[in-house]
């Protein structure tokens, strides 16, 4: 432990190490989350299946009330599928992959972007996310610096490229990752590390109850479905972390480019009216810029309009 501490402090004391640091383990998280990204959404459809299944079998013969993993077990062949098993391997051929070929960034360069195996293209987005987790973390901690704040920001920051990536793909935001996210800022404003206590609680109500009148109002208006419930949690999580005054700039500044970005999608033709589009991602971005530099950029809208004088 005398070790742990003593290199932790040349770590920290130091700008360079430090900085290289951050981003190898943003790197080596960044691996981790493209796990979570790609297995999460399975792992949830393969226990609805389960519980389908369950729901089916109890209806069909109420007496039996069969145990939801014993029709899990014939519902679903995935059945042991996990962020940990099996191990990690390429998508086509099932090649598990050696120690080498499961470096982040590095082996995927001298793979050349092809499975050893079967030849196969390996997404580019494997790298991607790796890089982009690593220079998000780099910022973070650039930020700032060697503090209790930046251990936190990294670990909401890691979420969030998690969360973002996932509601891209399938218009999801897994509970497993925002609520305990959404309870890491709450337990955070006892020490009032980004909000305090009071302004973290009534910023995660608020959050949470803005955008349910939002898509309420909107389905009463439009019998429509505007978002997902997910959305709501995720504004009730940057309510919980950064407090309730930050929640308007943070809806301002995910609506602005989300409505911009669908306008753009509708007039190049790749989406027609009434396409479901993810506002996860939009909203992840605008928190974690809020995290970041809600202050001035809130600062710098009250100068340029006048406001503040």
């Amino acid at each position: 432990m005398q070790f742990i501490g003593t290199l932790l402090d040349a770590i920290t004391a130091t700008p360079g190490l430090l900085f290289v640091t951050v981003l190898l383990l943003g790197l080596i998280v960044g691996s981790f989350l493209n796990v979570v990204i790609l297995r999460l959404p399975r792992i949830m459809e393969q226990e609805w299946r389960r519980e389908c299944a369950a729901l089916a079998a109890a209806e069909a013969d109420p007496a039996a009330n069969p145990a939801p993993e014993a029709v899990g077990a014939d519902a679903s062949a995935t059945a042991t599928l996990s962020l940990a098993h099996p191990a990690s391997h390429c998508p086509h051929c099932g090649h598990r992959l050696r120690p080498w070929e499961n470096i982040p960034v590095l082996s995927w360069l001298l793979l050349r972007g092809r499975c050893s195996a079967c030849s196969r293209a390996i997404s580019w987005r494997y790298p991607a996310v790796e890089v982009f987790t690593a220079l998000l973390s780099l910022l973070v901690v650039w930020h700032f610096g060697p503090t209790a704040q930046a251990a936190a920001a990294l670990v909401l920051t890691w979420g969030l490229v998690a969360l973002a990536v996932i509601d891209a793909d399938t218009q999801l935001l897994p509970d497993d990752l925002t609520l305990p996210l959404l309870w890491l800022g709450l337990l955070l404003s006892l020490w009032d590390v980004f909000a305090d206590s009071q302004a973290a609680i009534l910023g995660a109500a608020a959050g949470y109850l803005s955008l349910w009148l939002v898509f309420h109002a909107f389905r009463l208006l439009t019998g429509k479905d505007g978002m997902g419930h997910g959305d709501f949690k995720l504004l009730a999580l940057f309510g919980a972390w950064m407090g309730w005054q930050t929640l308007a700039q943070i809806i301002v500044l995910s609506a602005v480019p989300g409505a911009l970005f669908g306008i753009a999608l509708l007039l190049t033709g790749r989406a027609e009216r009434g396409t479901p589009l993810p506002f996860g991602p939009f909203l992840a971005i605008s928190g974690w810029v809020n995290l970041l530099w809600g202050p001035d950029i809130a600062a710098a809208y009250l100068g340029w309009s006048g406001l503040g004088a």
